[in-house]
């Protein structure tokens, strides 16, 4: 009976070893993933509106970047933009805090459509499910009749 419980204690430590050694591959696989493989900054201008855009291209082809709006007279939205591109379109999810409401984060689907070196901020339906905002499916996007175009410019670090 002491040799079984023995037995059954050496299995459980290398089990819980093996996990761990797993988790930590994952979580370093992870890290890569995370490590940008190219940066573009981008800037939109209409009327007296105004959005800067990062863009970090990861590594394993998704994008993450922030995006600061400051939109006349409305409280500046701050925050991150995540997404992959679908062809020439720039499919994302932009995570922001309004003015200096800190305590409650929005979160909006947007779609960028690349053109050269400029992308273009379409417009669409959007529905909200389960709290969570998506566009429309079979609903077309609208990049034609749009505000903002954005033009690439030099990043600058803060």
């Amino acid at each position: 009976m002491k040799k079984l419980s023995i037995f059954c204690l050496l299995l459980a430590f290398i089990v819980l070893g093996s996990c761990k050694k797993e988790q930590k591959e994952i979580e370093t696989v992870k890290a890569e993933a995370q490590q940008p493989v190219s940066t573009a900054c981008y800037k939109a201008l209409y009327e007296n509106d105004t959005i800067d855009l990062k863009i970090n291209t990861l590594k394993n082809g998704k994008i993450a970047g922030d995006m600061v709006m400051k939109i006349e007279n409305k409280p500046e939205k701050v925050g991150t933009i995540e997404g992959e591109f679908r062809g020439d379109t720039l499919f994302a999810d932009y995570s922001f805090i309004q003015g200096t409401n800190k305590d409650r984060v929005f979160k909006n689907p947007m779609a960028f459509l690349k053109r050269n070196d400029s992308l273009v901020l379409g417009s669409g339906e959007i529905i909200t499910y389960l709290g969570k905002s998506y566009f429309t499916k079979g609903k077309p996007l609208n990049f034609k009749t749009v505000k903002y175009k954005f033009s690439t410019i030099e990043c600058v670090a803060k």
